[in-house]
């Protein structure tokens, strides 16, 4: 494997995690697959997890701000780990916040509470309903009552259509 790293065939994440790197015509390499890094770093755990804040909201196009800290909730311990000069941090959550955990479902209802009621305007609301699927918008419906009252009536909307 420390072949193939100083080859620069593969990429070392971090301990024991290696992904092929990728090169974008303008920015260079890019950045590992997140979702996969930490669906990886969570496998032996086997404890829920969720990517919250503004990383949520950046990955469903709410927002266009890119963290340089990464938070994601967890049912595990909390822990920070470094890739390169990205900092995941982890950080333990009790259930009602681990809503949809893993799932698009969750990375809207986390969306959502990141953005505030004051921030989600009729625009974002029908984005959200634009590039959601079936599965996702039927999950959300079944995760409607465990949700906080002010959330209630905009996930109804996005499930709606």
């Amino acid at each position: 494997m420390s072949r193939l790293v100083k080859a620069g065939t593969i990429r070392r994440v971090t301990r024991g995690i290696y992904d092929l790197p990728r090169q974008h015509p303008i920015i260079g390499q890019t950045a590992p697959n997140m979702t996969s890094t930490v669906r990886t770093l969570m496998r032996e755990s086997r404890a829920q997890w969720q990517f919250s804040g503004a990383y949520a909201a950046n990955a469903l196009g709410l927002s266009e701000q890119v963290p340089a800290k990464i938070v994601i909730l967890t049912s595990g311990v909390s822990r920070r780990v470094l890739l390169g000069k990205l900092i995941l941090s982890f950080r333990h959550a009790s259930p009602r916040n681990l809503l949809g955990a893993g799932r698009t479902s969750g990375l809207v209802i986390q969306a959502l509470r990141y953005l505030g009621n004051s921030e989600i305007t009729p625009g974002r609301l029908t984005h959200l309903t634009k590039i959601l699927d079936a599965r996702t918008k039927t999950d959300l419906q079944f995760l409607q009552p465990k949700l906080p009252a002010w959330m209630r009536p905009m996930i109804q909307q996005i499930s709606a259509a």
